[in-house]
């Protein structure tokens, strides 16, 4: 059987798990972007809280999804379509470092925790996690086109 290019079956049964894990910190990190607006059209520090939770939260469990990640990548040697690869794995690391500057920045009492600082990053955060996204769909599919010319 050749390892090199997976069936459809295969491909149907055999899903990489960072994908699951990292769809937590992306709601989290998008919901601390609409929650930073949210404070920012209100000034209602529960909005701030909100954020800061998000950002942990994310964090959390932004970290398990990187490690599931590396461990994939170096895992799935075998399988080039079911990992993930260097230059997303270091996109999430770049994810994750803008979220802990941004929880940093949060971490302040009042308006300057949010505005302007606070609310730009979750913004830059927010954008370079769809570049992300879209570079690991963009690279899964171009592989998945070169397994099908293949086969």
């Amino acid at each position: 059987m050749d390892t090199t290019h997976p069936t459809a079956v295969a491909l149907a049964v055999e899903r990489p798990f960072y994908t699951a894990f990292s769809q937590f910190p992306a709601v989290c990190f998008t919901l601390t972007l609409l929650t930073d607006i949210a404070y920012y059209l209100s000034a209602n520090l529960l909005w701030q809280n909100f954020s800061s939770w998000l950002l942990f939260a994310g964090l959390v469990f932004g970290g398990f999804a990187l490690v599931v990640a590396i461990i994939e990548f170096l895992a799935r040697s075998g399988l080039a379509l079911l990992r993930p690869t260097w230059p997303v794995i270091v996109g999430y690391l770049v994810v994750l470092l803008l979220a802990l500057l941004n929880s940093f920045i949060h971490a302040g009492d009042g308006w300057t925790a949010v505005v302007p600082y606070g609310l730009a990053t979750s913004a830059v955060t927010f954008v370079v996690m769809l570049v992300v996204a879209g570079m690991n769909r963009s690279m899964k599919t171009r592989r998945l086109v070169g397994v099908n010319h293949h086969a």
